[in-house]
């Protein structure tokens, strides 16, 4: 028999050795004095695994195989300039239970709250990339490194392919960095807004002659920027250029804030981004510029986020546009979001009616991510600003608190169904047609245009049918395709037999008709 003491020791021995290689579940990250005061915003951790002999990587982010984030609120780095992140509870799953091995870590200090929206940026103060043992068996610290610098410019060509470089710099004199003063938008948020547009004139543009050119409005999916539409433009500029498709103006619209993207709609937390569009940012660029300012003059485009945002657009103003083109546009029938029938009675986004769990994204037949995995990611991003956070922040009704209400529950996936009605009835596109005169449907009729890869990354193409189904049903003729094996990715989309600019040259060759016909008509015998 062991004598009391002699166990205790034992005891003691044993605890202190299981403490010595119990995982660690903390990070201290330190902020040198030479690199800030203080600072404060979300702090997040990536650790993604290394191949076996694998170099330190220069950075470790988002888009790294098999990365794990974890996250922490930082109101500042204290007198001891010391801040802590629990990584227990990373996504999607915790540090602990990481498999042993070498994994590329880094830490960023996202201070202006839009890392779910556009990722780390300018300001935000960043760690070195560094090469860690995981799980950690004893506490590491990790000192934030250097800050951001402003973002380059829409011209800046660094790191491109050739072509591309070459296109943007062509394009450079041509491309107009607007911005319009919104009283509307200011009134809303009672500080002074505006939104910016650039805008890009088509070759032989000369602002003292009297011709007019068909104008196409356009926004990009969700992470555009109003820095990244100018790169987008030059595209186009390239095509015009070359005589692939006729001179036109485009507007590439800024739709972008920290919370996503506002989609121009007239939102209870966005605010009247529509109104705005309709009754100042068009009638100022129209008296600015040599655009054709009638309906069958203007035309809108956009792909994702930006898709949606060219139908709801459309929908909305029949009477004031020649027609509209979306390519993989978000969900434009609420039986079908994200998977789930927002109009069942007990609808729920993370498990279908069988239990499985529903798939977001897929890649060569393969789920890459469900939706509560993605909920889960953005959560630990930040607060406001993901893909599915920014749904609500421009379909829900305003809280009390100030903030769009959620649609769903982020730990059971469960939909509000007060939430859901209000969706439905504000915002589902499909629904909007079912109920529009019948006035409403001939002004729509021949207008629209929806092409959707039928294997889109992200599911789109069974909302798309639902939407096709429905004007069918209302009798308002479109042209709605679905490109065989093609994912969410625009070059597939707007490729045909070769050609990547194909539906780019389609679409203006109809849009030249439209306008032109329209002028014929006018014309006096």
């Amino acid at each position: 028999m062991i004598p009391t003491r002699l166990r205790s020791l034992l005891v003691l021995a044993a605890m202190a050795l299981i403490g010595a290689t119990k995982p660690a579940d903390r990070v201290t990250v330190t902020l040198p004095r030479a690199l800030a005061a203080d600072a404060g915003g979300r702090l997040l951790l990536f650790a993604a695994p290394l191949r076996a002999g694998a170099d330190a990587p220069s950075m470790v982010d988002l888009d790294a195989a098999g990365v794990v984030v974890a996250g922490s609120d930082v109101a500042g780095f204290g007198r001891d300039r010391r801040a802590e992140i629990d990584t227990a509870k990373a996504v999607p799953v915790g540090l602990e239970s990481l498999p042993p091995g070498t994994y590329g870590v880094q830490v960023v200090l996202d201070q202006d709250g839009d890392y779910g929206y556009a990722g780390r940026g300018s300001g935000d103060l960043v760690s070195r990339a560094l090469t860690l043992r995981l799980p950690l068996t004893a506490p590491v610290e990790i000192a934030l490194d250097h800050m951001l610098p402003p973002a380059t410019g829409p011209f800046d060509t660094e790191g491109l392919p050739p072509v591309a470089a070459a296109q943007i710099q062509a394009s450079r004199l041509h491309l107009h960095d607007e911005v319009i003063d919104s009283p509307l938008l200011s009134r809303f948020y009672g500080t002074p807004r505006a939104v910016r547009a650039w805008v890009l004139t088509p070759p032989g543009y000369d602002p003292r002659a009297r011709t007019t050119y068909p104008t196409v409005f356009t926004a990009g999916g969700f992470g555009a920027t109003h820095r990244l539409d100018a790169q987008q433009l030059s595209r186009q500029w390239h095509l015009m250029e070359t005589g692939e498709i006729p001179p036109m103006i485009w507007v590439a619209l800024d739709y972008a804030t920290r919370t996503g993207t506002t989609e121009f709609v007239d939102s209870a937390n966005d605010g009247p981004w529509d109104a705005a569009l309709m009754r100042e940012v068009i009638p100022t660029l129209e008296a600015r510029y040599r655009m054709d300012a009638r309906p069958s003059g203007r035309f809108l485009t956009g792909h994702s986020s930006g898709g949606w945002f060219a139908l709801a657009t459309m929908i909305r103003h029949p009477t004031l546009f020649g027609a509209s083109w979306a390519s993989a546009p978000d969900p434009v029938d609420f039986h079908d979001f994200l998977g789930a029938d927002l109009y069942a009675a007990h609808a729920e986004l993370y498990r279908d009616d069988t239990g499985r769990a529903r798939p977001l994204e897929r890649a060569g037949g393969a789920v890459r991510q469900t939706v509560e995995q993605a909920a889960q990611l953005e959560a630990m991003l930040g607060h406001e600003g993901g893909q599915l956070r920014s749904f609500e922040w421009v379909f829900s009704p305003r809280g009390a608190d100030g903030l769009p209400v959620a649609l769903f529950d982020r730990a059971s996936g469960v939909v509000n169904p007060h939430v859901a009605r209000y969706w439905i009835e504000h915002h589902d596109l499909a629904r909007q047609i079912e109920r529009a005169s019948r006035r409403r449907r001939a002004a729509l009729d021949g207008k629209l245009h929806v092409i959707v890869g039928d294997a889109d990354s992200y599911y789109l193409d069974g909302s798309v049918r639902r939407f096709e189904a429905a004007l069918r049903e209302a009798g308002v003729r479109a042209d709605v395709r679905y490109v065989p094996g093609a994912t969410h990715s625009m070059s597939q989309l707007y490729a045909q037999d070769g050609d990547r600019s194909a539906l780019w040259k389609e679409m203006t060759r109809v849009m030249l008709a439209v306008a032109g016909r329209s002028r014929a008509e006018r014309r006096p015998g």
